[in-house]
């Protein structure tokens, strides 16, 4: 079951994201141990598995997520989602329509990307459970992301939305993430700040004290 306070802290983590030097089991299971409230398994991009390599590694994180009491949200894979069994799923405005797949997901978690107003206005929010809008600032872990709007666009998404869950993302870190709080979001998603952390377990703890 969805809940608001799922999106305090939204870890997304890919094989790509992480240094040479270790793991992604390694990473996510240090995430979770420091306190993620949510975690999405984006394996997409150069360096990122496919085929039963793929699923085997989100069959092995999702029961690691689930140990932990953790969402476990596929980007994107709909057919890894029904799969496995995950948690829920969460595509973009050039993925797979939602209208496809949502009576498949009616127990299940569904998030939609949302970059600024027009595609606000032209998605159907009927049967999503939030939104994560993006990127807030430059962020170099998405090959394919847009110009920032800035932590004023949930501001202004708020305004229209009222209560609506709303997660921000892209380039956020210990330093700005209370501007984006301050803004209306719900909380924030990051993939580098955490993946790449040298401290994981220090910079998780300093992000909940800011989403707290």
């Amino acid at each position: 079951m969805f809940a608001k306070e799922h999106l305090k802290l939204y870890f997304i983590c890919g094989s790509q994201d992480i240094p040479h030097e270790t793991s992604l089991t390694e990473v996510v299971t240090e995430a979770l141990k420091s306190g993620i409230t949510m975690f999405q398994f984006r394996e997409k991009g150069e360096g990122s598995l496919s085929g039963s390599e793929k699923i085997t590694l989100a069959e092995k994180l999702l029961s690691l997520c689930r140990s932990y009491h953790v969402p476990f949200i596929v980007n994107d894979d709909v057919d890894l989602a029904k799969m496995i069994d995950a948690d829920g799923i969460h595509v973009g405005q050039k993925d797979e329509n939602i209208a496809t797949f949502d009576k498949e997901f009616e127990d299940k978690i569904i998030g939609l990307s949302i970059s600024d107003l027009e595609e606000y206005q032209s998605s159907d929010l009927t049967n999503v459970d939030y939104i994560g809008v993006g990127p807030m600032y430059n962020t170099g872990s998405k090959s394919d992301a847009k110009a920032p709007v800035g932590p004023e666009m949930i501001q202004n998404l708020r305004t229209k939305l009222q209560d609506f869950p709303i997660v921000a993302i892209g380039g956020i870190n210990t330093e700005n993430a209370q501007l984006v709080i301050n803004s209306g979001a719900d909380g924030i998603s990051v993939i580098s700040a955490i993946a790449k952390s040298p401290n994981i377990k220090g910079t998780v703890q300093q992000f909940l004290q800011t989403v707290e």
